[in-house]
């Protein structure tokens, strides 16, 4: 188990539940980085007493240090604040937190230090996956996952001893508060409609993201580069219930699920502690309560975001930074109410059919496709 963390998004749900996980477990916490949220970033820095604490902008960064003066907490703000954090020698292991493409150059940087990962922001493999595993196999990184579905694939496969025995990765689905649902049904839903996800209380951006279905396209991409899968090794399937939290398929038919109540404290846990599993005193699942537990295919005209990410993922190069940055774009769009739910999907087909896919990007290429991505979907 490490014994200190940078935590990188530390205000946000992922966040939030890691320094549970810390304060149980007794790990320390050297840096504590937020976008803008002042007044909790202060009371985690109060309690956890890290070396240094990191907003996103000047302004709020002095007011915190004005607020924290007399500690012996240093605050510092903006990217090069989040790559410093991600960086402190002291922290065994940084938990990446944040939300969307900020996490991709912070991560990088914690590679680049041979560092474990506990990862958390899907984006950084989906905007740079080749890029991020290639940098992780040569400065000696651990990269774990902490997504749900990646930790279950990842718990699943610690006992398969050749990876030429998987067949499948198969990642579950609740299917988000439209299941069942049309594309013309779902077109008008409202903000507050779409944040109602059935199973998880998370943040607005990824429960937006969940009831587009982008967020398991997005996770299909990311497991094909943290598992080194062609993308017809991955599969999704809608499991209403969030109990088996993802699944591997072997060569000879068998399959290993990795089951357990929807929280999200049991994959931080892991991949702090991995190899080794740590007592929690959260409960277990309940099998004589548990409800049953059922399996339907995607709808794919209904839902086209996952399409769009599927077709990424076998694109490669720039394609999923455009995908990702104009789906950025378009749920920020959508969160203050500027466009109609039905416009994420189109906005991010415009984004892919304008923007040409260059291979075998190198960071700049990446950051330059984000940023034209996000400036179509912004119009």
């Amino acid at each position: 188990m490490v014994k200190a963390i940078s935590l990188l998004g530390s205000t946000g749900s992922i966040g939030r539940q890691t320094l549970e996980v810390c304060e149980a477990l007794g790990i320390r916490v050297d840096a504590l980085t937020a976008r803008q949220n002042i007044d909790l970033l202060e009371r985690q820095a109060r309690q956890f007493h890290p070396k240094l604490v990191v907003l996103s902008r000047l302004e709020p960064a002095l007011e915190l240090a004005a607020r924290l003066k007399g500690l012996d907490i240093r605050v510092a703000y903006g990217l090069e604040g989040m790559i410093e954090a991600a960086s402190l020698p002291e922290s065994e292991a940084v938990v990446t937190a944040v939300v969307g493409m900020a996490g991709l150059q912070p991560t990088l940087a914690a590679i680049h230090k041979g560092k474990r990962v506990a990862l958390a922001n899907k984006e950084t493999l989906v905007c740079a996956g080749e890029l991020v595993m290639a940098a992780a196999r040569q400065f000696g990184a651990e990269i774990i996952p902490v997504d749900s579905e990646h930790s279950a694939i990842f718990q699943c496969l610690q006992g398969c001893r050749n990876k030429e025995e998987v067949k499948r990765l198969i990642l579950t689905c609740s299917g988000g508060p439209f299941f069942g649902l049309g594309r013309e049904e779902t077109a008008g839903k409202t903000k507050s409609d779409a944040l109602r996800h059935p199973n998880w209380s998370m943040g607005e951006k990824i429960t937006i993201d969940c009831a587009t279905l982008m967020n398991k396209g997005l996770e299909y991409i990311e497991a094909m580069h943290l598992f080194r899968v062609p993308p017809e090794q991955v599969a999704v399937v809608i499991h209403r219930q969030s109990i088996i939290h993802s699944m591997v398929e072997f060569k000879d038919g068998a399959v290993l699920a990795q089951l357990g109540t929807p929280d999200m404290r049991l994959p931080i846990r892991y991949a702090l502690s991995w190899p080794d599993r740590v007592e929690a005193d959260s409960p277990g699942l309940d099998f004589l309560n548990c409800p049953p537990l059922t399996f339907q295919t995607p709808d794919l005209d209904a839902f086209p975001c996952l399409q769009l990410a599927v077709e990424c993922a076998k694109t490669g190069g720039t394609s999923g930074a455009i995908l990702n940055g104009a789906n950025e774009a378009a749920v920020g769009r959508f969160l203050r109410e500027e466009i109609s739910f039905g416009m994420i999907p189109e906005l991010v087909a415009r984004a892919l059919d304008a923007i040409p896919v260059k291979s075998n990007p190198d960071l700049e290429d990446i950051l330059e496709a984000d940023r034209q991505a996000r400036r179509i979907a912004a119009c």
